[in-house]
């Protein structure tokens, strides 16, 4: 009895450590960007909604643009990550060729290179290219970097599905990519959307390229934005930066709540059918 009160109180506990840890941040971020002073600790709080009107406003603050920027480049290449990763995962646990196994390992170990180690020869690269300061610049990396993500995920969920489905399928007269199409991806689709999930925040919070293959708001994201109000200021405006933190990160936050309860709904539904 005792031994299982002071687990429960273990696991309340850490609980509660944890809640804590990663949501005083979050709540010290809203609350200095709804103050009129960041060091509201020593000032006391001024409720203002400036920051927010500032940085929505100042034209030369370009804060739509890079949000625009995360948006658009975000979608595209989670889009076409997910697209071709369920391809290749469908090929890797579908088609009997040498060697399958092993390219999903080699394409594992090649992402675990730091992005330090290639930005100066993606850069050259892209110059060349003349696509510096353009979205191809950072969709073609972004895709290239989740890929290897996306097919290890979607990989391990394809095992999952009977290959029994495949062959009642073509049994009544579907094509590969009919059951592809409108078999499998529709029975893969809660971990299709987690990858996609996965996908969208790394391209959306991503810094090291957005800040070396972009020069101005033309194509640049919101990280570097935010991280450029400084210079633009000549000192730290806690408050700009803090209020488009916080409009940046609602709709990551939102994002996920929304697709959470679209992949429990389909889980449901699945085991449901099955």
């Amino acid at each position: 009895m005792k031994e299982k009160k002071l687990k429960n109180f273990l696991l309340i506990s850490s609980s509660i450590f944890i809640i804590l840890f990663t949501s005083i941040p979050v709540l010290y971020m809203i609350v200095v960007s709804l103050n009129r002073e960041p060091d509201f600790l020593l000032k006391g709080i001024k409720i203002t909604l400036n920051n927010f009107k500032n940085i929505l406003t100042e034209k030369n603050l370009h804060f739509l643009d890079y949000l625009r920027n995360s948006f658009i480049i975000a979608s595209i290449s989670s889009l076409f990550s997910v697209l071709i990763a369920s391809l290749s995962a469908y090929a890797i646990t579908r088609i009997d060729f040498p060697f399958r196994y092993g390219f999903l390992l080699l394409s594992i170990a090649i992402s675990m290179f730091p992005q330090i180690t290639l930005v100066s020869y993606l850069f050259k690269f892209m110059l060349k290219l003349n696509l510096i300061n353009t979205y191809p610049a950072l969709i073609f990396p972004y895709i290239s970097w989740s890929l290897p993500l996306s097919l290890w995920i979607l990989t391990s969920f394809f095992m999952k599905i009977p290959k029994e489905l495949d062959e009642a399928g073509m049994i009544d007269g579907c094509t590969r990519f009919n059951v592809l199409s409108k078999i499998i991806f529709p029975v893969a689709l809660p971990g299709i959307f987690s990858t996609a999930i996965l996908c969208f925040i790394f391209s959306f919070n991503d810094f090291l390229f957005a800040l070396i293959l972009t020069t101005d708001y033309h194509a640049r994201t919101i990280p570097v934005g935010i991280a450029m109000f400084q210079g633009l200021h000549g000192e730290i405006p806690w408050g700009n930066i803090m209020s488009a933190s916080t409009i940046s990160t609602l709709p990551v936050i939102l994002l996920t709540i929304l697709f959470q309860k679209k992949i429990i709904l389909n889980l449901t539904q699945g085991s449901l059918k099955g």
